[in-house]
Formats: structure tokens, sequence, C-alpha cells
């Protein structure tokens, strides 16, 4: 299972996310849900750093499937758009697919 924490600050703000874990939908190659959500992670990451270039601090693991990522900084009204944006589409698939693929998380920090 493929588990996204998104976390906020008490104000609502987002403060980062992880995303760990493999959905176990389909082998290797073939899992489009792990697909559609490390397509959306990704994507978001890079947009936030072109288009809106907040500062962000992003961590890697392959084998474990880790993408983490912390804004240490307040986010802009586009980083904090393009979250949004990430967390419908994550939500839609996990809706799509089931809770045993994906689990989509929100937590206060």
């Amino acid at each position: 299972m493929t588990t996204v924490t998104v976390r906020k600050n008490r104000a609502g703000a987002y403060t980062g996310f992880t995303c760990s874990g493999h959905s176990g939908y389909a082998a290797a190659g073939s899992d489009i849900v792990c697909a559609a959500v490390s397509i959306l992670v990704i994507n978001t990451v890079n947009s936030i750093e072109r288009f809106a270039q907040d500062e962000m601090q992003v961590r890697t693991g392959e084998e474990e499937g880790l993408i983490e990522v912390v804004f240490p900084n307040e986010v802009s009204r586009d980083a904090a758009l393009l979250m949004d944006s990430m967390v419908l589409g994550l939500t839609d698939v996990k809706d799509q697919y089931g809770r045993k693929y994906l689990k989509l998380q929100f937590e206060e920090v």
C-alpha cells in the first residue's frame, strides 16, 4: 500500500507531505495506481519548484518508494494551489481504486 501523509499547521497552511510504499495493485511496471500516485506527487514537486519557486527540502528513497517534502517557510498561494491539486488527484485515485492500495491521511503539525 502507498501512504501519503499531508501535513498542515494549525492555520491550515501546508508544511509538507510524505509519500511512501508501493501500492501493490499490479506487478512492477504494470501498476497503474503506483504510476498515478508517482505522477501526481512528482509533478507537484516539479511544478512548485518551477512555477511557485517556494523553498522546499526534498528527500527520496527509490527502494522504499519514498518522497518526502518539507516546506521550511509558509507556502505561497501558488504552491498551496498546486498542493490542493495534488490532494484532489490523490483523492480521486483512492476513490477509484480503493483504500487497499492508497491511504491518504492528514496530520496537523
